[in-house]
């Protein structure tokens, strides 16, 4: 809710048409908050993947402490996302300003309303680097786990086939449903973030990207959380 909330409400009224409608601090505060969502929501959505392979898996559980699988344990892992996040961010503040402070209105731009001076090679570089890194390994355990449970429910349906096979009342098996539903999720997963961050580091380059590529931008990057 708030990575809409944070985007899609600035978004709509510049689309109307609006125009300096927030300054340098409504700016720093409200991109700042988009990514600071994007990333905890990207990171708890693996994250709960994860445990549900821990429980469902018996080859990771085994080796586990039950004490990781306790809800205290989600808890303070959820906590330390925010916490990560609103440090990893810090930089997109400080280089986020406002239209109304910009000379230069063909500058680099994060929406149709707020504006960013490009920061130099290196700290660009940096900053792309470790939202990659984060990003990417987000991704990978998602995939990893979601595969690991599809793996583990198809297992568990052969070896229950001839059970369903002698009854006389067929019916479409618990492990086949729950696994379309891990593969649309994991899916839409993969595929929005990775859409959304080419489309992000496109805009970002541009000297001055279109509307329609960053519409196009903001609508892929909605996508999964809506």
């Amino acid at each position: 809710t708030l990575v809409l909330l944070s985007k899609g409400v600035p978004q709509n009224m510049a689309a109307f048409g609006l125009k300096s409608f927030l300054d340098e601090a409504g700016c720093k505060l409200v991109y700042y908050l988009h990514r600071v969502a994007r990333g905890v929501s990207l990171s708890t959505t693996c994250l709960l993947s994860g445990f549900q392979a821990i429980k469902l898996c018996p080859s990771i559980s085994r080796w586990l402490d039950l004490q990781i699988r306790s809800p205290r344990f989600m808890v303070s892992c959820c906590f330390l996302c925010w916490v990560l996040y609103l440090v990893l961010n810090i930089p997109i503040a400080r280089y986020t300003t406002g239209p109304m402070n910009s000379k230069n209105m063909s500058m680099d731009k994060l929406y149709r309303y707020c504006s960013s001076p490009y920061p130099g090679r290196l700290v660009f570089s940096v900053m792309a680097v470790v939202y990659a890194f984060t990003d990417g390994m987000c991704v990978t355990l998602m995939a990893w786990t979601s595969g690991s449970m599809v793996l583990v429910l198809h297992r568990h349906k052969q070896r229950v086939q001839h059970i369903r096979s002698s009854s006389p009342f067929p019916r479409t098996a618990h492990e086949t449903r729950a696994t379309h539903t891990i593969l649309i999720l994991v899916n839409m997963f993969v595929s929005f973030h990775a859409l959304a961050g080419i489309l992000s580091y496109r805009v970002t380059q541009l000297q001055s990207p279109g509307h329609w590529l960053r519409g196009i931008s903001f609508l892929v990057s909605s996508g999964f959380p809506t």
